[in-house]
């Protein structure tokens, strides 16, 4: 037996949070009753219904994908392109991107069908650390390395503070490697952290989700997590 909001929360309908307001709010309905009471539980056998859609209930499912330059993070695409699930056309569940990456960056990213798992992994409270790999313009100064690990201005407001190594330089180039761990997933964060401070990206790759790295993956290729690597991210989002 499961709380109700928890079964909701997990079939990607909506967050724990928001699964209590439709509960609460008259619009859940258990075996054709309307439930509000957010202490209630139902078992695998239970028909649930969220505004009169049935609730799909399927086993959990979680993968760490390797999405490729060029590839969309979403489950569908209304202009036809390529999206990071095309890549899963043996995955029988209804499984959806954990936050994004821009078209343009490739690397490490996560696909469920837990919507509260993906919900604990986004929230910026839970501080969930991505590593990425920057090929920029230019060689950063102490100063600049600085600015970005106190917190860059952005028209979204001020970034928190983040991780920043400069790997390698290329002089005669004009480039630097750099290795940005942040915790928030900010829409193109990366790329406009740097532009900001005057060095613009020319290549970026998420290496590392929290723990999660990319051996053993080319791209395009996935791979299922472990229960244990899932109880870990659990774990690492509620401490």
């Amino acid at each position: 037996m499961e709380r109700l909001q928890k079964v909701i929360a997990k079939a990607g309908i909506a967050s724990r949070r928001k699964s209590e307001v439709l509960i609460q709010e008259g619009k859940v309905t258990v075996n054709g009753q309307t439930v509000t009471e957010l202490g209630t539980k139902v078992g695998p056998n239970d028909r649930i219904e969220v505004n009169g859609i049935p609730v799909e209930r399927e086993e959990p499912v979680y993968f760490l994908f390797y999405k490729p330059t060029g590839v969309i993070s979403a489950a569908s695409d209304d202009k036809g392109r390529t999206v990071v699930t095309d890549y899963f056309p043996m995955i029988k569940e209804r499984i959806f991107p954990v936050g994004r990456l821009d078209y343009n960056t490739s690397g490490a990213i996560l696909l469920t069908n837990d919507g509260e798992f993906a919900n604990l992994m986004m929230h910026p409270k839970h501080k969930i650390e991505k590593v990425y790999i920057a090929k920029v313009k230019g060689t950063p100064t102490k100063e600049t390395i600085r600015k970005l690990e106190k917190g860059v201005h952005l028209e979204d407001g001020k970034t928190a503070p983040a991780k920043v190594k400069v790997l390698s330089a290329d002089r005669a180039k004009n480039t630097a490697i750099l290795e940005l761990t942040i915790h928030e997933g900010r829409n193109r964060q990366v790329r406009r952290m740097l532009e900001q401070v005057g060095h613009p990206v020319e290549k970026l790759k998420r290496e590392r989700y929290s723990f999660l790295e990319l051996k053993g993956l080319t791209t395009g290729e996935f791979r299922p997590l472990t229960p244990k690597e899932v109880k870990q991210l659990r774990a690492l989002a509620v401490t």
